[in-house]
C-alpha cells in the first residue's frame, strides 16, 4: 500500500523528483526571455536556480495602476517555463525548511510585500510546468502557484529598490560565510531578498 501511495505522490508531482532536472530542457527559443542562471555552493554544497529573464522594455511591471504585475498577484518570478530552484542541501530559507530536491518557484507581490513560493509540482505529464498563464500548447496552468495543496511553503522576502533601474530580472544566489547565503532577485525598481542557512 506505502508503494502504492508513493508511485501516485510521484506521479502525480506532489513530491520533488529524486533525478535532477536537466537544464537544457527548460531552455526555449524566446530570445525576449533567455534562459539565465545563478549558483553557489555554500558548506561543499551546490545550489542553483534557472530562470528567463525578462527586460522591462518600456513597460511599467511593479506596483501601482496598469502594472504588468499587478499588486496582489502571483508571478512566476521570470518567464516561459515556471523558475527552477535544486538545492544538494536541505536549506533553511529565512524560516522555510526546504529538503534538498527540485522546486519550482513563485513569488506572491501581496501588495508589496513580496513572498516566495516554493512549489513541489515541477511537471504537467511529460513536461516542466510552464508557470503563470497558457502555455504554447494552449494549457492554462496559473492555478498550480496558487494551490497551498501543491506549495512547500512561502518565505518572506525583504524589500528595497536598487540605486539604478533593472532593465532585465537578475536573480542572484551568493555565500555570506559559513553555512550561510541569500538570495536577491531585481526587476525594474524592485529588489527582494531573504537570507538562507545550509543545513
Amino acid at each position: 500500500m506505502k508503494r502504492i501511495l508513493l508511485i501516485a505522490l510521484l506521479l502525480s508531482g506532489l513530491m520533488p523528483a529524486v533525478a535532477q532536472v536537466k537544464k537544457e530542457d527548460l531552455a526555449t527559443k524566446n530570445t525576449a526571455s533567455p534562459g539565465a542562471e545563478t549558483s553557489v555552493t555554500v558548506n561543499g554544497k551546490n545550489i542553483w536556480i534557472y530562470y528567463h529573464a525578462p527586460s522591462v522594455r518600456g513597460r511599467h511591471i511593479f506596483g501601482g495602476a496598469g502594472a504588468h504585475q499587478p499588486d496582489g498577484s502571483v508571478w512566476r518570478l521570470g518567464a516561459d517555463y515556471a523558475t527552477v530552484l535544486h538545492t544538494d542541501a536541505d536549506v533553511d530559507l529565512n524560516g522555510l525548511a526546504i529538503p534538498k530536491g527540485d522546486y519550482t518557484l513563485y513569488a506572491d507581490l501581496d501588495n508589496g510585500h513580496w513572498k516566495l513560493i516554493v512549489n513541489k509540482t515541477l511537471m504537467s505529464g511529460g513536461r516542466h510546468i510552464w508557470g503563470v498563464g497558457v502555455s504554447p500548447d494552449g494549457i492554462r496552468e496559473g492555478a498550480t502557484t496558487d494551490d497551498p495543496a501543491t506549495e512547500l511553503g512561502r518565505a518572506s522576502l525583504t524589500m528595497g529598490k536598487p540605486s539604478s533601474p533593472v532593465e532585465t530580472l537578475k536573480i542572484t544566489l551568493s555565500g555570506a560565510g559559513g553555512a550561510k547565503g541569500k538570495l536577491l532577485i531585481e526587476w525594474e525598481n524592485v529588489t527582494a531578498s531573504a537570507p538562507f542557512t545550509v543545513k
